[in-house]
């Protein structure tokens, strides 16, 4: 050690040992910041949902469509959890499209929604946003 450090003062060695545990840090931050942005759909949902609940609508909308993106496409590829995760994404995007008036965006995600998971409550809301987008057509 003596010999080391004749060579290397220790205030060179400590700053050489910092350096080093800042690196490992980093490399251990990223490697876990790598972990975390795995997409995964229900993150989205649940971000779409504060969105929501704040009226940030179009910032809802698009995390709600990219849930709707990262599900497989094919129904019988998703467990009964993630299909019914994505029949509700699906419904709470027909809510958002109802609130910025896009009713023919509205209907499509509501009869989706029914179709994932055709339930009592889904098909009222398919019945309920097309008599709303009658209503607003024969307005207009």
């Amino acid at each position: 050690m003596l010999a080391f450090c004749r060579y290397y003062p220790p205030i060179l060695l400590n700053r050489g040992i910092k350096i080093i545990q800042s690196r490992i840090t980093f490399l251990a931050a990223a490697l876990l910041s790598l972990r975390a942005c795995k997409d995964e759909p229900a993150r989205h949902v649940e971000l779409g949902n504060w969105y929501a609940q704040k009226g940030l609508v179009d910032d809802a909308i698009l995390e709600y469509r990219e849930a709707a993106r990262l599900y497989p496409q094919n129904p019988r590829d998703l467990s009964r959890e993630d299909l019914s995760a994505l029949a509700q994404t699906h419904h709470n995007l027909a809510l958002m499209y109802t609130k910025k008036g896009w009713w023919n965006y509205a209907v499509m995600e509501a009869e989706t929604c029914f179709e994932l998971q055709p339930t009592a409550a889904n098909h009222e809301l398919v019945q309920l946003v097309k008599r709303r987008a009658d209503l607003v057509d024969s307005d207009s």
